[in-house]
């Protein structure tokens, strides 16, 4: 039973994140979490109290998604290179394999869809999402101070504003994707971060 309900759980989850990322929180009734997770409303409300709780679930499981996710690709990272710059561009490389991945425009982030929304929602799940965009500020940035330790940038720059940029380059292509119709964008986009960064750092050949 308890294996049952929690697979049950996850449905539910699956279906709600899908319909938020398509008509956003405020479009998404429990209604059609129901029909679309193909559940009766007894099921929903003994996993879930009410459709905030369900918010709060969903933004929870994506942000512990999301750092599994970028731990897992800087681990990929290290173990490639023992250069922090070198770590940093396979990063960035893993995720353009990722995003060469992306056909369908309908490519989006849980975060994206609730910020528009924060001021009518319970304070903790702005709260969960800050830490989400935050854990990545603190990991990306330590690892550039790791490379400007070794390679001064070109230009006044920080560690933070280098991490902050990537999260930024991910956030700004889900729209790109989504308004534009062009999954690409994320692989672009990501392209040109990666340039920046070798243009920032490497050194200069001598002439």
């Amino acid at each position: 039973m308890a294996k049952n309900g929690a697979q049950t759980k996850t449905t539910i989850l699956d279906a709600a994140h899908q319909l938020v990322l398509g008509y956003g929180l405020a479009g998404t009734s429990i209604d059609m979490v129901l029909e679309k997770a193909g559940i009766t409303k007894g099921a929903f409300f003994y996993h879930f109290k009410s459709k905030i709780e369900l918010a709060k679930a969903l933004v929870d499981r994506y942000a512990n998604q999301d750092a599994a996710h970028l731990d897992s690709q800087l681990e990929r990272a290290e173990k490639l290179s023992r250069d922090p710059l070198e770590q940093v561009l396979i990063l960035v490389g893993l995720f353009i394999e990722e995003a060469e991945q992306i056909s369908e425009p309908g490519a989006g982030c849980l975060y994206a869809s609730y910020v528009y929304e924060f001021e009518g929602l319970d304070a903790e799940i702005r709260t969960l999402s800050a830490h989400a965009l935050l854990r990545w500020r603190d990991k990306l940035g330590r690892k550039f101070e790791e490379v400007m330790a070794l390679y001064p940038p070109r230009l006044p720059v920080s560690a933070q504003d280098l991490a902050d940029a990537l999260v930024s380059v991910f956030e700004g292509s889900f729209i790109m994707i989504r308004v534009l119709q062009e999954p690409q964008q994320m692989k672009q986009q990501l392209t040109h971060y990666r340039n920046y960064i070798e243009l920032l750092f490497r050194p200069t050949l001598a002439s």
